[in-house]
């Protein structure tokens, strides 16, 4: 069970990177925040859960099939609570193709 839990916090890290470290410096670079710095900014400490982290695209048109699939498709999805309210958020992941949109990005 443990080696179980232990690939699914190594799968939410790599998540997390979203497009990786060098856009998420390229970000930093241009004085921006990653989508997760940006919603950890707005809500409460410790209360974003987020959705569908591991949503990747299905596009096969203009060579995206070989394309690299990052999780998360360059959205960031949950709840969490802002001054003790529930709100429901969402914020473009720059890193992650642009923060372009697909049919897996949009259905987030």
């Amino acid at each position: 069970m443990q080696d179980i839990l232990n690939d699914l916090e190594s799968r939410r890290a790599g998540a997390r990177l979203g497009g990786g470290e060098r856009r998420i410096s390229a970000q930093h670079g241009r004085g921006k925040l990653t989508a997760r710095e940006r919603i950890e900014l707005l809500l409460d400490k410790d209360s974003f859960e987020e959705f569908d982290m591991f949503v990747q695209h299905r596009c096969v048109d203009f060579g995206m099939d070989k394309a690299e699939k990052i999780p998360g498709d360059g959205v960031v999805t949950g709840w969490g609570t802002v001054n003790g309210r529930t709100v429901f958020v969402f914020s473009k992941d720059f890193t992650v193709f642009g923060g372009s949109l697909s049919e897996t990005h949009a259905q987030k």
